[in-house]
């Protein structure tokens, strides 16, 4: 087994290695989520509509970001570039 070679090491910190999450989902989606929500349920008046939207979308949005935290930045590549990603 190798071993560190003093001098030449750094600790990096957790947070430079995990995603951002706002309650389990990606935080951009969270807030895009309970942007469209409340435009739906303060906007329109459709409170329960709104509600269940809310809480639908962002059960989905921790079920996606559960199986992979990267969803977000891979779902932008593939609709950017879908030439690259054809079977």
């Amino acid at each position: 087994m190798e071993t560190d070679l003093p001098g030449f090491t750094a600790p990096v910190h957790r947070a430079l290695a995990e995603p951002i999450l706002l309650a389990g989902a990606p935080r951009a989606l969270a807030i895009v989520n309970g942007t469209l929500a409340a435009a739906i349920g303060i906007g329109l008046h459709l409170w329960v509509i709104g509600l269940i939207m809310a809480v639908v979308g962002h059960g989905l949005a921790v079920m996606a970001a559960r199986r992979d935290a990267q969803i977000l930045p891979v779902a932008r590549r593939h609709l950017a570039l879908p030439h690259l990603f054809e079977s």
